[in-house]
């Protein structure tokens, strides 16, 4: 479903509208948020029990339903195009992009609250809308940020872990080791070990998750300005929503800047279960690990030049294309210097997909937000130039399926613009944003009770000796 907001006087609780999008030519049930309620905690308990059941008729009903074949290239592939995860809060279309909860990214920003009429989405929405399925009110959002807030109080003990380390250690070696000095206070360990019901188990879930939510950006902050501002912490501003305070604690205060932040924690939030950091935290959630141990797990995954590490890798090689070749780099010259890149062994960063078929919709919107607010910045002007010439040189290879720009290929321009420089320092933006997915669907995967998860594994020989047989 898609979710739009509407006004009902009809219903109490939730009244449901059509309306075309004007994305595709189907009518969408819209499902809107119309309670007065304002406690996130409360919404959940009641949206839980119809979702446990709706799971149970699912097993029931079409447990026997096969999903698809397995293939030799899947199982030596990485498991790739394997219908193998249960992920409610988001989902990937290779045509259409993200999805969340029904809603893709134009429509978030159209219906999902902002600080101002025609802003970008605020974050706490975002995290509303993936743990309800329902576009939050305004109110419910301000009540949401007020309660992260109040929750995001770092120990002592998390600062002193980090100063442990050398402060040339990377941002995200530095970042995992602040997320797990905060596990020490996990509800949920503290839960289990007193015995906690299994129905239970999302309730501390929910707790350590809108703490690490809630946490995070301080931690990020701080680790921030350890490395590249001579340790001067900036203090939270308790007037700021999630975006806009993470923003400022880095030392960035441009208006324009706080709008990029919202944007980009939004888009980055989540991306179906398949990548690799939502698959580590859904891996290691099932043997019942708390949010901060499998979130810490993710983000060493995160870390990875194959995942979120590349959008360090994007900026740091347009870099050194305007290093070689200038700003007012011509077309013939990016063309040469793609080549040179691709004949040297290596690829052009920010450029295909595992799953997109198409242009990353995360990178069309960030695209519009710098027309809007930087259109003369010479390394937008750079990043458009590489979206009209490297797609034709990617088909031109062959071997490409997808020669389009991801979400990486756009976000370190724009970072860059409002003098977040500093490329090593990316990753850990984008680790900040991706808890609030991963964090909604741990709660969703303790409340559904979703098990332990164990595929299987065989060996080459196996394989062959399989081949053959059904070949014989």
């Amino acid at each position: 479903m898609v979710f739009f907001r509407s006004v009902s006087l009809l219903s109490k609780l939730r009244t449901r509208v059509t309306q075309p999008s004007s994305l595709n030519n189907s009518v969408r049930w819209l499902q809107i948020q119309s309670s007065s309620n304002l406690d996130l905690h409360s919404q959940l308990k009641e949206l839980i029990p119809e979702q446990q059941e709706r799971l149970k008729k699912i097993k029931s009903d079409y447990g026997k339903v096969q999903l698809g074949n397995i293939t030799a290239d899947m199982v030596i592939g990485g498991m790739r195009g394997m219908t193998g995860l249960l992920w409610e809060t988001s989902l990937l279309d290779p045509d259409e992009g993200i999805r969340f909860r029904g809603l893709s990214i134009p429509e978030c920003q159209k219906v999902l609250p902002a600080v101002q009429p025609g802003g970008e989405p605020l974050p706490e929405s975002l995290l509303w809308l993936l743990l309800t399925g329902k576009v939050p009110s305004k109110e419910q959002v301000d009540a949401l940020s007020k309660e992260l807030r109040s929750r995001a109080t770092v120990p002592d003990y998390v600062y002193n872990a980090i100063d442990a380390l050398p402060v040339a250690a990377h941002p995200m070696t530095q970042f995992t080791t602040g997320v797990m000095a905060l596990q020490v206070k996990s509800e949920f360990q503290k839960a289990y070990e007193k015995g906690i019901s299994k129905a239970k188990y999302w309730e501390p879930t929910y707790e350590d998750s809108l703490n690490l939510i809630a946490q995070l950006p301080v931690v990020a902050a701080y680790i921030y300005r350890r490395i590249y501002k001579e340790g001067k912490v900036i203090p939270a501003d308790a007037s700021l929503d999630y975006g806009a305070n993470f923003s400022h604690m880095l030392g960035f205060d441009d208006p324009k800047m706080l709008e990029l932040m919202r944007l980009y924690v939004t888009i980055h939030s989540d991306h179906e279960g398949g990548n690799v950091s939502a698959h580590t935290a859904h891996l290691v959630a099932s043997a019942l690990s708390d949010p901060y141990l499998s979130f810490a797990a993710a983000l060493n995954g995160l870390a990875g030049p194959l995942h979120g590490l590349a959008n360090q890798e994007v900026l740091l090689w347009i870099k050194s294309v305007v290093s070689e070749c200038g700003e007012n780099v011509s077309k013939d010259q990016l063309k040469d210097y793609i080549w040179k890149t691709l004949n040297s062994g290596k690829v052009v960063p920010g450029y295909g997909h595992g799953v997109l078929r198409k242009t990353d919709p995360r990178y069309t919107c960030q695209r519009e937000f710098a027309l809007k607010h930087l259109p003369e910045d010479p390394l937008f002007k750079l990043v458009s130039n590489l979206y009209e010439v490297v797609p034709p040189i990617l088909l031109e290879l062959g071997k490409v399926k997808n020669p389009w720009p991801n979400v990486d290929a756009h976000s370190g321009v724009l970072l860059n613009y409002f003098g977040l420089t500093e490329a090593r320092y990316y990753t850990v933006l984008f680790g900040v944003s991706r808890s609030i997915g991963i964090c909604s669907q741990l709660i969703w995967d303790r409340a559904l009770g979703l098990p332990l998860e164990r595929p299987k594994s065989v060996t080459m020989e196996w394989l062959e000796n399989h081949c053959k047989k059904v070949a014989a």
